[in-house]
């Protein structure tokens, strides 16, 4: 479908946490991590993000690759942040890859103006074989993953999807400078875009005000309009109130809302009660070829909107389910408590409150204190009674 708008093998390595200051807190945004990478011969950085919930649930998560990490990393986690805590894309795992050189990591063609050019094809075999099974072995990772990346960094995405279309599930070029070596890129796509893809790809490129990128792009454009395969997603915006240095942010952003445009739970769906919100998670594993269950965090919601309507019985129905499918949650445990203590079941409240406080405890869980507290009500309600 086109859619238009105009390794590591014991590997050591070493840790340290990126914060951003205010006042006297500190608030963790990633952890850098280096290690010596075999098929680049050097070391290599990265920045990791992982969601706010990544600590308290077992949950796994798709990953976004970002090129000019130490560039994009600070806004495009921001983004992620901004946009999951709003429930338009599922929660996200930032992989910031930091450059060494990036002309050579990104130029699929060596020129002689440019001596270290030429080594996109080895710089993806450090993905493929290097990055990718770091990143799956040391975090919650489902097998989704995008590649983003900016000018020079744009050209690479573009190269991937022609050379290795089955690495990534999605693709965000931004401005990509595809007039590189005569336009190498683009005739790569006429012949090597294939006709049919085994997995659903989606595309997003933009580009700013730049004219002179303009013609190459149409180019691209053109080629898989006409080639149109089956299973390629493409969509193409121009921002011509951006520049080439303004169009990160806002790129990133639509990228993934394009990307993601139908993971919104639509409002009505809680009329459904759990089978039709099961429904619309059971619709995005087709659409994103891999099993996503539906989240503790909506689940709970939807208890939530039966206890404040003071559907106490359908609310512990609710919560009970979300209890069977992650036991090892105290904050499931601490909203059906909550539900049994509207509905007046102190017993049932204190058992599920002592088990969410159980659980909290072990992994120093941030809402211990709260879970305490609902502890500590119920049980002087049990003996006031």
């Amino acid at each position: 479908m086109i859619t238009r708008k105009v390794f590591i093998a014991a590997v050591v390595f070493i840790s340290s946490i990126i914060v951003l200051h205010a006042g006297d807190d500190k608030y963790s945004i990633g952890e850098k991590i280096s290690f010596k990478s075999e098929v680049l011969n050097e070391e290599r950085s990265i920045i990791v993000y992982t969601p706010r919930t990544y600590n308290n649930y077992s949950e796994n998560y798709p990953v976004m690759y970002l090129l000019d990490g130490g560039t994009h990393f600070h806004h495009a986690s921001g983004i992620v942040q901004f946009l999951s805590g709003n429930g338009l894309i599922p929660e996200i795992i930032v992989v910031a890859v930091q450059n060494v050189d990036r002309t050579r990591d990104f130029s699929p063609t060596h020129v002689e103006e440019r001596p270290t050019t030429g080594g996109a094809k080895k710089f993806m075999s450090y993905l493929e074989d290097e990055l990718i099974p770091f990143v799956n072995r040391n975090y919650r990772t489902e097998p989704y993953e995008i590649l983003v990346g900016h000018s020079f960094g744009g050209t690479f995405a573009a190269y991937a999807l022609v050379e290795k279309p089955d690495l990534f599930n999605a693709y965000i070029a931004i401005s990509p400078y595809m007039m590189y070596d005569n336009d190498f890129v683009v005739k790569e796509a006429k012949s090597k875009l294939k006709s049919k893809y085994k997995n659903e790809i989606q595309f997003y490129m933009t580009v700013g005000n730049g004219s002179d990128y303009f013609a190459t792009l149409a180019d691209f454009e053109k080629i898989i309009e006409t080639k149109s395969p089956i299973g390629l997603e493409f969509t193409y915006l121009k921002m011509e109130n951006e520049n080439h240095g303004s169009i990160p942010h806002l790129s990133i952003y639509y990228g993934l809302e394009s990307i993601y445009s139908e993971w919104k739970l639509p409002k009505e769906t809680f009329s459904g009660g759990l089978a039709g919100v099961d429904q619309h998670y059971n619709m995005l594993s087709g659409r994103y070829g891999y099993e996503i269950s539906t989240p503790e965090y909506t689940i709970n919601a939807l208890g939530y909107s039966y206890l404040n309507k003071n559907d106490y019985a359908e609310a512990i129905k609710v919560f009970a389910v979300n209890v069977d499918r992650f036991p090892n949650s105290s904050n499931v445990y601490d909203s059906l408590g909550e539900a049994y203590e509207n509905e007046g079941n102190l017993k049932k409240a204190k058992e599920n409150y002592s088990k969410s406080v159980e659980i909290a405890k072990k992994v120093n869980h941030a809402n211990l204190k709260v879970y305490e507290k609902n502890l500590k009500r119920v049980q002087e309600k049990l003996v006031q009674k």
